[in-house]
């Protein structure tokens, strides 16, 4: 495994840890449908946060927020209509994003909450 791939990994490890220290309990992790693949569905209270995790090791080109397609966000959004179907959810959903920034061995963790489309 490449170590972005394994740096990926462990950031969407942080994200969950992140999640779960305040207050959020996982439901799924990398959840697939069709080509859209949602890297944590998590619950708190009565919301569906559909949580698309970014990780890197710097910012100087762009946002880590601004890597989102808008592609992207339309896979998001038919992946979580799908698993809200699949699994008769009554909720709100809405659509976040976490950004990990690496500097040396410290990470710096954002929480976007709504940082795009939802419904």
């Amino acid at each position: 495994m490449g170590k972005h791939n394994e740096f990926g990994k462990e950031g969407e490890q942080i994200a969950v840890d992140f999640l779960i220290k305040n207050g959020y309990k996982i439901l799924c992790r990398n959840y697939r449908f069709l080509k859209s693949e949602i890297d944590i569905l998590a619950k708190k209270e009565d919301v569906l946060a559909v949580v698309e995790v970014r990780a890197r090791s710097n910012d100087r080109v762009i946002s880590i927020a601004d890597t989102i397609t808008t592609k992207k966000i339309k896979l998001l959004v038919a992946g979580a209509h799908q698993y809200i179907i699949d699994n008769e959810l009554d909720v709100e959903a809405r659509f976040d994003v976490i950004t990990i920034l690496k500097n040396k061995k410290i990470f710096k963790i954002e929480h976007l909450e709504s940082a795009f489309y939802h419904f």
